[in-house]
């Protein structure tokens, strides 16, 4: 058995590579695990493999703060040094510190 580990970790901010917005990691898929009529929405010639980690964010773009749902494919880290201003980030982590933020919540 083929054991895949996710590169970016919890607490961790990361920006898309193709577009505008950065995020907070808060959980991981090992492989994708949306519906399919998510992933039939993404054009063909974009659509990332599935059998890849996928990380669900807390992201925030110029215009607003959303969840985000990406392959790792399309995630880079961000060593950029600024905090995420996502609204929902002190409900789950500790402030920001080092380039990331500490769990501020038990994981089961």
């Amino acid at each position: 058995m083929l054991t895949k580990r996710a590169k970016y970790n919890l607490g961790q901010v990361v920006r898309h590579r193709k577009h505008p917005f950065r995020g907070v990691v808060f959980d991981v898929d090992p492989e994708f695990a949306n519906t399919e009529e998510w992933y039939e929405a993404i054009p063909e010639e974009s659509r990332p493999a599935k059998a890849q980690p996928f990380y669900h964010l807390l992201a925030e773009n110029d215009q607003s703060y959303y969840v985000a749902y990406v392959s790792e494919q399309n995630l880079v880290a961000d060593y950029s040094g600024e905090p995420v201003d996502h609204p929902d980030i002190p409900e789950m982590f500790g402030p920001f510190q080092d380039g990331s933020y500490p769990l501020h919540v038990h994981l089961n």
